[in-house]
């Protein structure tokens, strides 16, 4: 029998419209992302949450800097998951040079199902990543993804599809 967990990437502050980088449709994703954690834990499904910060060694970044309001977790997707296991990244992909990889394997996860912000860069490096190779099937929750545009969005998504499952917070989560 196949364990899915619930990858959920950057919904960090800086993404949201008083942030440093306001992405589109911040509002429907961070709701489909809050219904998406409330359907897996209904059913025991892992929750790990993903906080991107900047590498402080490479200079101030335009956001997401240590310190800062913009790097936290939103707080409602905290509100939604606070015992979650909380994974710091530093690139795109969640996996690189991160302990996602045995976080997953300490919670016997064998499938992914991703959501999240910047849906061409983090979300698409994650559900693509080598690592994400290693589990039986990776799920993108499509209308749990946002990026700068909602054509940049459906294009990310366009692309994803030939690669691994597109889905909806309702079905990707049955």
């Amino acid at each position: 029998m196949s364990k899915p967990g619930l990858i959920v990437i950057d919904l960090q502050n800086d993404y949201f419209p008083e942030g440093a980088f306001p992405l589109c449709n911040t509002e429907a994703t961070l709701s489909a992302s809050e219904r998406a954690i409330a359907k897996a834990r209904s059913k025991g499904i892992p929750v790990v949450l993903i906080q991107h910060v900047a590498d402080t060694a490479r200079g101030r970044a335009p956001f997401f800097n240590p310190g800062t309001t913009g790097v936290e977790l939103h707080p409602r997707i905290l509100a939604a998951a606070p015992d979650a296991p909380v994974i710091v990244k530093h690139y795109a992909d969640s996996f690189d040079q991160t302990d996602l990889q045995s976080t997953l394997q300490r919670l016997e996860v064998d499938e992914l199902v991703v959501c999240g912000m910047m849906t061409q860069n983090c979300v698409t490096h994650t559900a693509l990543s080598r690592s994400a190779e290693d589990y039986a099937k990776v799920t993108v929750l499509a209308d749990a993804c946002t990026t700068v545009s909602e054509m940049l969005n459906a294009i990310a998504l366009s692309a994803l599809s030939r690669r691994v499952t597109l889905s909806s917070v309702d079905d990707g989560l049955a």
